[in-house]
């Protein structure tokens, strides 16, 4: 029974993700966001069943539309993958819960926000506020007392900093829109959320010295990299590792 429920979730993330993905791409662009098929971008084929499984039909097709040949990129396969692998964690660590079933939520927003932001370098204000409100509930339900006063402080305070570095800066170093994504993960993980910003913090300089050295030599070409992906892997691994380096707890 265990294995055929951690499946179930799986798939249901995996699903899920695919739909987020469709969601992401065609909102705000003037397509029907709930209706009209799916279709290869560069040949305009209608998409089949086969096209559409998820992470299965990228692995089986190798990353490429069946009938063009035109590469499918593989950010689709990894964000199914990943949610449904966060969707079977979130099940494991809280069991069949109000709990979980509010992180889930809040898992769909978070991808929502992080294809958006990798797509077009900003955050939907609607998104932020959804994943706010969602955050907020969670910790309502999870925390109590003096912790969830701490919790909601140290929040603020996070949120607090990320504004001031995207105003002092002018909007160079940080995202308006990375503040309101900070306040509702620290509202997530709660005691965790220092640790969570330094995960963040530690993956964006990783990633960044990476695309810095792979860079062509002698090119000056300014590179723009959106920091919520790194919120949301910073976050995450916070919340379902519990490690804190900074070993700081309330």
């Amino acid at each position: 029974m265990e294995v055929i429920t951690t499946i179930f979730f799986f798939a249901l993330g995996a699903v899920l993700a695919s739909f987020i993905g469709v969601l992401a791409e065609r909102i705000y662009t003037g397509e029907a966001l709930f209706t009209g098929r799916s279709r290869c971008n560069s040949c305009n084929r209608q998409l089949t069943v086969l096209d559409l499984v998820p992470v299965f039909s990228w692995l089986v097709s190798r990353g490429r539309c069946r009938t063009c040949k035109a590469s499918v990129p593989v950010l689709y396969a990894v964000s199914e993958a990943l949610l449904g692998l966060l969707f079977v964690l979130s099940y494991l660590q809280f069991g069949l819960t109000l709990q979980t079933g509010i992180l889930l939520l809040i898992l769909c927003v978070l991808l929502f926000i992080v294809l958006y932001d990798l797509r077009h370098m900003i955050v939907p204000p609607v998104a932020s506020v959804a994943l706010v409100v969602l955050s907020s509930v969670y910790a309502v339900h999870t925390w109590s007392g003096m912790t969830l006063a701490q919790v909601c402080i140290v929040s603020g305070v996070v949120a607090l900093g990320f504004f001031l570095l995207f105003a002092l800066s002018r909007g160079r170093a940080m995202g308006l829109g990375d503040s309101p994504v900070a306040l509702a993960l620290s509202l997530v993980v709660g005691p965790q959320a220092l640790a969570g910003l330094l995960f963040s913090f530690w993956a964006g300089a990783f990633i960044g010295i990476g695309i810095l050295v792979s860079r062509p030599k002698g090119s000056r070409m300014g590179i723009e990299v959106p920091f919520v992906p790194f919120l949301a892997l910073g976050y995450l691994f916070a919340l379902f590792t519990q490690w804190n380096p900074l070993a700081l707890t309330f």
